[in-house]
């Protein structure tokens, strides 16, 4: 790396922390609380990833996400996962197009709503497979293939799905395969009671917050490539293999690991932990990342690729836990 190429990025980390910074003032004005989560899927932003949340109805999950797109200054998508939602709902469809000149036909591609920067994926459980499918592979490869064409869509492209975890019935939980695409599984939790109190009386009320743009498109994918030239020491690196290791049933395989699990986290949790780790990092003006990094980004990467057996069910021990036995136990 050349010394133009150093002071440039030592530039951006400062440049990038100040954003950050205002982004969360902007969303504070509309979000009370959440700051961990609004952190993380600013983190998930960053590092090119997707974001699953999970949480009951009422906690302001779309509300969150459409007021992140605002001070993003990004295009937002809304799709809305029903039984009956099929794929071309979700990437598009080609319609017969008369042109009243020539008199002649021609099929011609109309866009569907995943053509945007920020896609709210609300209730990604409630839709078939073959549905799923359709969005998780754009998520993938960030195109889509239609009637034999491939239309690429427009960088900064995030993903955000919801699950509802209380009502399950005629639910299409998705596989474990589809889980692994998304960086974190955050779960919301109910609000403390000194944020309620501020929740019902600002939403009780005529208070309308005004929103400033923060960040542009071309910002996010300069601070996405920053995040990339980050470098990380080899013990952090080896720190972060050790513990999605930890997770597997192997023959080196911890008793409790045996016992408890059905299948651990594959080598995409290792790339995931390093990447929210470099960008936890740049984020709070530091330029590498620590092993107190990776651990803070352990249970929303891990929650849901750790896949626990009957055993760990019948005795009432859930992912969450097996994560933060295998943390007490990787101290460093």
């Amino acid at each position: 790396m050349t010394q133009n190429t150093e002071s440039k990025d030592i530039q951006l980390v400062e440049k990038l922390n100040h954003s950050v910074n205002l982004l969360k003032s902007e969303i504070g004005k509309v979000i009370i609380g959440q700051n961990e989560i609004v952190e993380s899927l600013l983190i998930a932003l960053l590092a090119k990833g997707h974001c699953l949340l999970v949480g009951v109805p009422g906690l302001a999950k779309t509300l969150l996400i459409r007021t992140l797109a605002d001070v993003l200054n990004l295009n937002f998508s809304r799709i809305q996962f029903t039984p009956d939602l099929m794929p071309g709902d979700i990437t598009g469809t080609e319609i017969i197009d008369d042109d009243p000149t020539t008199n002649q036909r021609s099929f011609r591609f109309i866009k569907g709503p995943i053509f945007a920067n920020i896609i709210l994926a609300d209730e990604i459980n409630r839709t078939p497979p073959k549905t799923q499918a359709a969005l998780l592979e754009a998520m993938q490869e960030y195109k889509v293939t239609a009637a034999g064409h491939t239309y690429s869509l427009e960088e900064p492209f995030f993903v955000l799905a919801t699950q509802n975890p209380i009502e399950q019935e005629g639910t299409y939980p998705l596989p474990e395969a589809q889980l692994d695409r998304f960086m974190f599984n955050l779960w919301l939790d109910y609000p403390r009671f000194e944020e309620e109190l501020e929740i019902i009386k600002t939403t009780t009320s005529s208070y309308k917050p005004e929103l400033n743009k923060v960040v542009s498109s071309n910002e996010i994918m300069e601070f996405q490539n920053l995040i990339r030239r980050v470098p990380v020491a080899d013990n952090v690196i080896e720190y972060a293999v050790r513990v999605v290791n930890a997770t597997r049933t192997n023959s080196n395989a911890n008793e409790y690991i045996k016992q408890w699990v059905n299948w651990g986290a594959g080598p995409r949790a290792s790339q995931y932990l390093i990447l929210a780790a470099k960008t936890k990092a740049v984020i709070d003006g530091r330029f590498t990342p620590n092993i107190d990094d990776v651990k803070s980004s352990m249970l929303p990467v891990l929650r849901h690729r750790i896949i626990p057996n009957f055993n760990a069910e019948a005795e009432g021990i859930s992912s969450v836990e097996i994560i933060n036995k295998i943390l007490s136990e990787n101290q460093k």
